[in-house]
């Protein structure tokens, strides 16, 4: 590492938001985190998080970081600690670290928000602190904070790649693998109600979500069909539970309009993937719903990636 005194160091990076239509946990090998995962499916957003990061020699009495926060709040800052102190074991200096997170997706309504935290802190500390990690090791060590603060599964390896993918091989970036899709409906619409805790969910329901989550990743793997994707995650759904009145009524108004849609997980969030000629249309049924949030964005084919 470079003399900290020379300049302070910084760094930028983004990492989209994700969306999991459907998924199949895979938490077997307990031992390394990095294989633990999720196989599944999902796109990601050009939405998400931004993270910039300064690194400054460390003052008497001074913490080891400052965290701040804008846009929307995350419950709590486990995830981006996590993520500090994996680096701050690897570098030999002392120094302070300055992190700026700007969140422009709600919190805890399915959109990987906590993996776009971790992944994109990850990538900017590597630069700022010119750690030489490859791309791989910023990913693994971003997927590890997930599994460790029990936030999520396979949200980092979905954004490490963006696109729109299937998780065949569960696990971090390097161990995971994804099957890229291709798809004409490159406008995502999502209407979000409230948030759903992940860890509770992912306590709860394990056994009976797997079997028909893995049966779908086999059958998408064939078919590679973005319409199908979003009828085996409204099935999904259905089946665990997770539809509540006010989510019907907006699948319902779509459905009736002939218009495909699936639901975020885990979230009160409904999303439709259309061509652009229908954007209007589905903001239009959308909008009836005034205690939603509606996001309004398009597939981010590059995942999560340096800024400056």
């Amino acid at each position: 590492m470079s003399n900290l005194n020379s300049d302070h160091m910084r760094g930028e990076a983004f990492c989209p938001a994700h969306v999991t239509g459907f998924f199949k946990a895979e938490l077997e090998d307990q031992t390394k985190p990095e294989h633990i995962g999720s196989l599944g499916a999902g796109f990601s957003i050009q939405e998400g998080v931004t993270t910039r990061v300064r690194v400054k020699p460390k003052s008497k009495g001074d913490s080891n970081f400052q965290l701040t926060v804008e846009g929307y709040k995350p419950d709590n800052t486990l995830v981006s600690e996590f993520v500090i102190n994996q680096f701050l074991e690897l570098v030999k200096e002392e120094c302070f670290i300055e992190v700026h997170h700007d969140i422009s997706i709600p919190v805890g309504y399915g959109l990987g928000c906590s993996g776009a935290v971790a992944l994109s802190l990850a990538i900017a500390l590597n630069q700022a602190l010119n750690s030489k990690l490859s791309r791989t090791q910023v990913g693994k060590i971003a997927h590890n904070a997930e599994i460790n603060c029990q936030t999520g599964l396979g949200d980092v390896l979905g954004s490490y790649h963006g696109g729109f993918e299937i998780r065949t091989k569960a696990g971090a970036p390097g161990i995971g693998i994804v099957e890229k899709m291709n798809t004409d409906s490159s406008e995502v619409m999502l209407i979000c109600f409230s948030p759903v805790s992940t860890k509770q969910f992912l306590n709860e329901r394990m056994s009976s979500i797997n079997g028909l989550g893995g049966k779908m990743v086999k059958k998408l793997v064939k078919s590679k069909n973005c319409n199908e994707f979003q009828d085996m995650s409204l099935k999904f759904a259905n089946y665990v539970n997770l539809v509540t009145p006010r989510m019907n009524q907006v699948i319902n108004e779509l459905h009736k309009n002939r218009i495909k849609c699936g639901v975020a997980l885990f979230g009160e969030t409904v999303f439709s993937l259309i061509p652009s000629k229908m954007e209007n249309k589905v903001l239009k049924i959308l909008k009836k719903f005034e205690d939603g949030i509606i996001i309004k964005s398009k597939i981010d084919n590059a995942g999560a990636r340096l800024t400056e």
